[in-house]
């Protein structure tokens, strides 16, 4: 009778257990590297897009920063202007003040006063002349202040 051995013998099963499992290591591990290989590449290039944002929100920065410096430089150069205004104002609406007063003078004299001088400091007025009597002065004095 002929026998007719079907299974491997045992050590054959071990040498074959072990190609198998040797083969899955490789391929596991060649797979983790594979994996962490696209994770690092993801990560660089994570790191790229924010190293690119950074870039661009700096030179925002930097030009928000001169547009800061320029608008200060206008606000300064308007308030300049502005206090020009001022003293431009101030100085048209004392222009006309002497003519005022000159003619407001010239209205209420009467004609028995001659007036030599005349002065304004600030808002006093001196007035020098000469007069035919008192009555006149005191008359002339009374118009004025009214």
């Amino acid at each position: 009778m002929i026998k007719v051995n079907l299974l491997l013998p045992r050590k054959e099963k071990k040498k074959v257990g072990i190609k198998k499992e040797i083969t899955v290591l490789t391929v596991a591990v060649v797979l983790l590297f594979i994996g962490l290989g696209a994770y690092q590449w993801k990560i660089h290039q994570n790191r790229e897009e924010i190293l690119g944002r950074i870039a661009t929100t700096k030179n925002e920065i930097n030009h928000v920063k001169s547009l800061s410096t320029e608008v200060n430089r206008a606000k300064e150069d308007q308030r300049v202007l502005q206090e020009k205004l001022n003293v431009i104002n101030s100085l048209r609406k004392e222009k006309a003040s002497p003519a005022k007063i000159l003619e407001e003078v010239s209205v209420q004299k009467p004609e028995k006063i001659h007036l030599e001088s005349l002065r304004k400091e600030g808002s006093r007025l001196g007035i020098e002349g000469v007069a035919l009597d008192d009555e006149t002065v005191a008359n002339f004095m009374t118009n004025l202040r009214k």
